[in-house]
């Protein structure tokens, strides 16, 4: 009589790694390259304004001012930064539904933005895609998409149009650590490397999908390992560095110019707050979420660099007061912006000829 098959053990652990990836370098190597004083102020701008901003969108919705679902992307700053840093005019970029962050670090409105999450007519999506789902073809930002892993073959297809187009842009597709484990998203990396596509698929591991540890739900933890099988290139860094991040996006990105089609870039971070706004993140202890903050914050480590730099405490100060002044502009834009029209429910549904939404 045959026997059952034993289970195979389980890990000790299922909690998950709370520090960034170390590189693929030896400990003994050197770190990512360094950035001008230039090129860290302006990382610095960017960081801030996304931390204010979500620290501002999180008290609105405290207030009820927001509603609907609400994904703060406080600690994961870096991660877009350095990717958008090695972005080029034309390259599009895709995400999922913890989205604020991108869309400022590609240039949108933060009015625009905050008027959005508000419901309110001079939101990008006209007050009808909230925090989830905007969207600007002047920025070439494609979403904002609220089903997890739905951006990874929209993504993929951006980068098709780009190989047929024969333009040399590339398709920034930033995922978790979650959707990594849905099945469309194996479907376009077959086909991704299979026609050779421009695409960088960016695995923002910020260790929860959910309230679930990485180690409790995937059975490969190196998300930058999942293209082994369709011989797609990837690489974990420390995605709570914009130095590295950018470093790792241009060498991405030169890959994909050069048509050998996709890369993957499993980004280590960390979000500091819930997966939304209604989780109170239970399933972890506040040491973890501390020591990342005081050993690891993205926006902190580039502050050091300027101060070491030249920079005083004075001149931050003062670009937090401006960034502060932006935020607080974008809030009562919002507040003050009218709810849209009824009549809204019947525009943007078609595209003419020249791919522009009709309005009524």
């Amino acid at each position: 009589m045959a026997t059952k098959p034993k289970r195979p053990a389980k890990q000790a652990s299922a909690k998950p790694a709370v520090r960034p990836a170390a590189s693929k370098k030896s400990a003994k190597t050197e770190g990512p390259p360094p950035l001008s004083r230039e090129e860290d102020l302006k990382a610095y701008r960017e960081m801030l304004l996304i931390r204010r901003f979500e620290e501002k969108a999180g008290q609105m919705y405290g207030m009820g001012l927001i509603g609907g679902f609400c994904h703060l992307y406080i600690g994961q700053e870096a991660v877009v930064v350095g990717i958008l840093g090695a972005a080029k005019e034309g390259d599009q970029i895709v995400t999922g539904y913890r989205d604020h962050g991108h869309m400022l670090a590609c240039g949108m409105d933060a009015k625009g933005v905050m008027a959005e999450l508000t419901g309110r007519s001079g939101g990008y999506s006209h007050g009808k895609g909230g925090s989830m789902h905007m969207f600007s073809v002047e920025k070439r930002f494609y979403g904002g998409h609220g089903i997890v892993g739905a951006q990874v073959p929209i993504g993929t297809g951006l980068a098709f149009a780009n190989k047929y187009r024969g333009n040399d842009h590339v398709s920034l597709t930033f995922f978790g650590d979650g959707a990594a484990n849905q099945g469309q998203v194996y479907e376009s990396f077959n086909m991704a490397e299979l026609w050779r596509l421009p695409v960088i698929y960016v695995i923002e591991n910020n260790q929860y999908a959910m309230g679930t540890s990485i180690a409790r739900a995937s059975a490969q933890t190196n998300l930058s390992k999942r293209g082994v099988s369709f011989n797609i290139p990837g690489e974990q860094v420390d995605g709570m560095d914009v130095r590295a991040v950018r470093a790792a996006a241009i060498k991405a990105a030169e890959w994909c110019r050069a048509g050998n089609g996709p890369y993957i870039l499993e980004m280590m971070t960390y979000r500091y707050r819930g997966h939304s706004m209604s989780d109170p993140a239970k399933y972890r202890a506040k040491e973890e979420v501390n020591k990342m903050r005081q050993e690891h914050d993205p926006i902190e480590q580039v502050r050091h660099r300027l101060l070491e730099g030249g920079m005083t405490e004075d001149d931050l100060k003062e670009i937090d007061k401006d960034i502060r002044a932006t935020v607080n502009e974008a809030a009562e834009f919002a507040q003050s912006s009218p709810e849209p029209d009824p009549s809204e429910l019947w525009t943007d549904v078609l595209a003419d000829k020249d791919h522009t939404a009709v309005r009524a």
